[in-house]
């Protein structure tokens, strides 16, 4: 029988620590329902006495869902405590999250105390949060750096004083899995009244092994783990949900289970990406662009003849509808017949020779190949030109203007125009583009980057577009970027359209 491992998410208070993805309260009530929805345990809303925006959002977070505990963090700090309990009055499982530092560097530098009197801090925060809930998570913060001794006297001091939950933070992600499975073994070891708590596991990515981190503590005694969708968090992150949750259900000798509804979790990751303007990184593990595309020939191969010779996840199980067989230079005959059967076309092996040749020269020429070059690449031109164009695009915006735009489409041959207005330059030209198309679509990513350097620089621009469940690409280049933002988003609707 496998022990459950409870998944404590705090994408909306660590992971919206990080500068840049701040949410207002609706878009946090959006992302708490979706937690809820894909199972999580616990919620950590957010730290009330930090701001009034933040204690609101709790106390509308804790009245939406119903499932999760709601957690609010705070200081050993009697205030903050007070704060948190007013703000989780609506909560139907309400937690006060409360702890202060135990590492030589917190203790002297930080707090310029002595390890006594963080003690005896740290049992009168849980004593006085207890006066509220029952359910009480203390936090250790940089207990990766802290001396196991020390923090083995205040881990049984709280847990005396009523904690339910223990918190072992590697708050600058310095430990080695080692170290940090040997850490919580210790407690579990050393810790008289250990069994009256759960320890929880939470690790940050600074030497890239957040995820290694917490599978560490789980199998010595850890069944709490604290995450963020997408790994997102202070500085390099934090342990990415979808990465422990993939890797206990993997790997099925590990005793564990989640009640996480995996097939939810690359809807998840797409609407925190949306919401806090982060683009996932194309290699992300479990969620990233990549994460289950192939462009090596013999990697293709593998996968068309069985799925599981490279993949060991079925995409479906985390909400992907299916791999992709990327056609490069690196692609073998078996992916070239691969999309060329899916596009109607069936070739002998002297066919499909003959066409990986000039395949080959074409995809020298260009990075990735569209069903567009194999059409031309099989001579079928009625095909060539794009179900929609760009065919002219003006923009008014500066400061103390209300940015406009008009853009003039070519759509299935026909010319139409529409103007619109928008928060800037990108968003007007985007805004005119909806209005002439009739296919409702869901921007799902939009990322930018820099091709050389210096104010005259080549952008690239990558889109991703949502559409009746199905994910469309488009790319754009040019000297102007609001123009190659445009080109790209046409790119992708021409494949829907």
């Amino acid at each position: 029988m496998s022990d459950k491992i409870f998944i404590f998410d705090t994408t909306l208070r660590d992971g919206e620590q990080v500068p840049g993805c701040q949410l207002n309260t609706i878009e946090k009530i959006q992302v708490a329902k979706t937690l809820e929805a894909l199972g999580v345990d616990v919620i950590e809303a957010g730290f009330p006495v930090s701001s009034p925006g933040d204690f609101k959002s709790v106390v509308e977070i804790a009245k939406a869902v119903s499932d999760p505990t709601i957690c609010a963090l705070t200081r050993a700090v009697e205030k903050d405590i007070d704060v948190a309990a007013e703000a989780l009055k609506f909560a139907k499982k309400g937690r006060i999250h409360t702890g202060i530092g135990t590492s030589p560097y917190h203790i002297k530098s930080k707090l310029n105390s002595n390890p006594d009197e963080i003690l005896d801090r740290a049992v009168r925060a849980v004593k006085y949060a207890k006066r509220y809930v029952e359910d009480v998570e203390f936090y250790a913060e940089d207990a990766g750096r802290s001396d196991n001794e020390y923090l083995a006297r205040v881990v049984e001091a709280v847990i005396k004083a009523g904690a339910t939950v223990i918190n072992i933070p590697d708050t600058t992600g310095y430990c080695l899995p080692s170290e940090y499975g040997a850490k919580i073994k210790y407690l579990m070891e050393h810790v008289s009244n250990v069994h009256k708590a759960i320890l929880s596991t939470h690790c940050h990515n600074d030497l890239g092994m957040a995820t290694a981190n917490s599978l560490s503590g789980i199998v010595n005694g850890a069944r709490q783990v604290e995450v963020t969708i997408n790994g997102i968090g202070e500085r390099a992150g934090n342990t990415a949900l979808e990465e422990v949750v993939m890797a206990i259900k993997t790997h099925h000798a590990l005793p564990f289970h989640t009640d996480i509804k995996n097939q939810e979790i690359f809807g998840a990751s797409r609407l925190v990406s949306s919401l806090m303007n982060m683009p996932v990184q194309a290699n992300k593990a479990i969620v990233g662009r990549n994460a289950f595309a192939h462009s090596s020939g013999i990697h293709q191969d593998g996968v068309l003849k069985n799925r599981e010779n490279y993949e060991i996840i079925d995409p479906v199980d985390v909400g992907i509808k299916e791999s992709a067989i990327v056609l490069t230079a690196r692609s073998g005959r078996a992916a070239l017949n691969h999309h060329l059967n899916q596009m109607g076309y069936s070739l002998s092996k002297d066919q499909l020779d003959d066409a990986y040749a000039r395949f080959l020269v074409m995809a020298d020429k260009k990075k990735n190949l569209s069903e567009k070059d194999l059409s031309e690449l099989m001579g079928d031109t009625d095909d060539l030109q794009k179900s929609v164009e760009l065919e002219l695009l003006q923009v008014v915006s500066g400061k103390s203007t209300t940015p406009m735009a008009t853009v003039h489409l070519k759509i299935k041959g026909v010319s139409c125009a529409a103007t619109a207005e928008g928060n800037g330059p990108i968003d007007a030209s985007f805004n005119a583009v909806k209005k002439l198309i009739e296919q409702k679509f869901i921007l799902g990513e939009f990322l930018i980057q820099a091709l050389t350097r210096g104010s005259n620089d080549m952008g690239k621009v990558h889109v991703q577009v949502e559409h009746k469940g199905c994910v469309y690409y488009g790319f754009g280049a040019d000297v102007d970027i609001v123009t190659a933002s445009v080109e790209a988003l046409v790119d992708a609707l021409s494949k829907i359209v």
